[in-house]
């Protein structure tokens, strides 16, 4: 097999390792009101939380803050709400 054979079958296995990486890794960002968070798994909220759900590229504008919190939940005001 020649160098550029070999080179091509490399570039082509990191891009195929490089794509199933990023499949696991999908993330949202959930609002609710002025104040976001990262989930690191997407869940069905219950419609009373009152929450928006953005894909995980979603870019804040002003007025916007960020509180993490792990868990399933959401934030209500001041405090997490847990479900």
């Amino acid at each position: 097999m020649t160098m550029s054979k070999k080179a091509l079958l490399g570039a082509i296995a990191g891009v195929g390792a490089l794509a199933f990486s990023a499949i696991g890794a999908s993330a949202a960002v959930v609002c609710s009101g002025n104040t976001c968070w990262h989930a690191k798994e997407k869940y069905d909220y219950p419609a009373t939380a009152g929450v928006v759900v953005h894909e995980d590229t979603w870019k804040a504008g002003p007025g916007i803050t960020f509180r993490e919190h792990d868990g399933r939940g959401y934030w209500k005001g001041d405090a997490w709400t847990t479900w």
